[in-house]
C-alpha cells in the first residue's frame, strides 16, 4: 500500500520526498512485546530511499537498525505506519554468510535463481555471470569450506544479487572481517551498486565504513531508534577510508553518536 509522505526535505529522514522512490518508510511504529507490557523499539521513522541512493543506517547496539532493515525486508510488520517498496521484494544480505555447505558456490546461487523463478537451463550461466560480477570467476564448483571468509561474503553477495531485487538490504555483512579484507570489499560493493544502479540501504555500527560507501548516511537515536539527524556525502566515489574528508566527517558523526548513547544513558 502506498501513502502519502509529508516532510520537509531538510528534515532527518525526508530523503526524497518527491518523485520516484525506492524505499518508503511513513510514519512506522514497531513495539515487541504483550499489550501493556509491549517496548517501543522504532518510533515514527520516516525515511525515503531514492532508486539508485546509497543509504548508510548508523546507531548504538539495540536501537533498532536491524529491526528497521528486516521490516523492509517484509520479515515482520510494523506496529503501525506502512512501508513501500514498489519494485517488490527487497534483496537481504546478512552479516553472517548463511550458504549452504553442502552446496558448492555455484549452487548456492542457483537456489536463489529458482526461487527467482530462473529456468533451469538458465541457472548455471547465470550464477557463472553473477560470480565474474564478485570477480569469483573460476569458483562455480568450490564448496563453502574452500572459501575464505571474503570469498563468502561475496557469494553470498552474489546470491542477494540473484534474486533480481533493485533494493539491496545489507545488514553489517562485513563485520566479522579483517580490516584489508573488508577494505577489498568496499570497492566491490562500491563496484557493484554503481553498475547495476542498485538502491542500498546498509546497516553498520562503523562510522568511517558509513561515510566511506553511502550517499547519506542517516543515524538513529538510542531505544526507541528515531532518526536523529542525517548527513549527505558529496565525496567523490571511490572513497579511500583513511581519506581526509572521510575522516573529518566521520569525527563529526561520531560525535553525534556520542551525545546519543549519553542521552540513552542518563535516562
Amino acid at each position: 500500500m502506498t501513502t502519502a509522505l509529508t516532510t520537509s526535505p531538510d528534515a532527518p529522514g525526508a530523503g526524497h520526498p518527491d518523485g520516484d522512490f525506492a524505499v518508503r518508510l511513513s510514519h512506522v511504529h514497531k513495539t515487541f512485546g504483550r499489550p501493556g507490557t509491549a517496548a517501543p523499539v522504532l518510533d515514527d521513522i520516516n525515511l525515503t530511499v531514492a532508486p539508485g541512493e546509497f543509504v548508510t543506517l548508523l546507531g548504538a547496539s539495540g536501537c533498532g537498525k536491524s529491526t528497521l532493515l528486516n521490516l523492509v525486508a517484509g520479515l515482520d510488520r510494523p506496529t503501525s505506519g506502512t512501508i513501500d517498496v514498489p519494485g517488490g521484494r527487497p534483496a537481504l544480505m546478512f552479516q553472517d554468510h548463511a550458504l549452504f555447505p553442502w552446496l558448492t558456490a555455484g549452487k548456492n546461487i542457483e537456489l536463489a535463481l529458482r526461487l527467482a523463478g530462473v529456468a533451469k537451463a538458465d541457472r548455471q550461466t547465470e550464477a557463472e555471470r553473477l560470480l565474474d560480477l564478485v570477480r569469483l570467476g573460476g569458483s562455480y564448483k568450490k564448496r563453502v569450506h574452500e572459501l575464505s571468509g571474503g570469498m563468502r561474503q561475496r557469494v553470498a553477495l552474489a546470491r542477494s544479487l540473484a534474486q533480481g531485487s533493485q533494493v539491496l538490504l545489507m545488514d553489517e555483512p562485513f563485520a566479522a572481517l579483517d580490516a584489508i579484507t573488508r577494505d577489498v570489499l568496499h570497492n566491490e560493493i562500491t563496484r557493484i551498486w554503481a553498475e547495476k544502479q542498485l538502491a542500498v540501504l546498509f546497516v553498520t555500527h562503523n562510522v568511517r565504513e558509513a561515510v566511506r560507501l553511502a550517499q547519506r548516511v542517516v543515524l538513529l537515536s538510542s531505544r526507541p531508534g528515531r532518526i536523529a539527524r542525517e548527513w549527505r556525502i558529496d565525496l567523490p566515489q571511490p572513497r579511500r577510508i583513511e581519506s581526509a574528508g572521510v575522516a573529518d566527517l566521520s569525527i563529526e558523526i561520531t560525535e553525534e553518536l556520542r551525545g546519543e548513547i549519553r542521552r540513552h544513558v542518563q535516562h
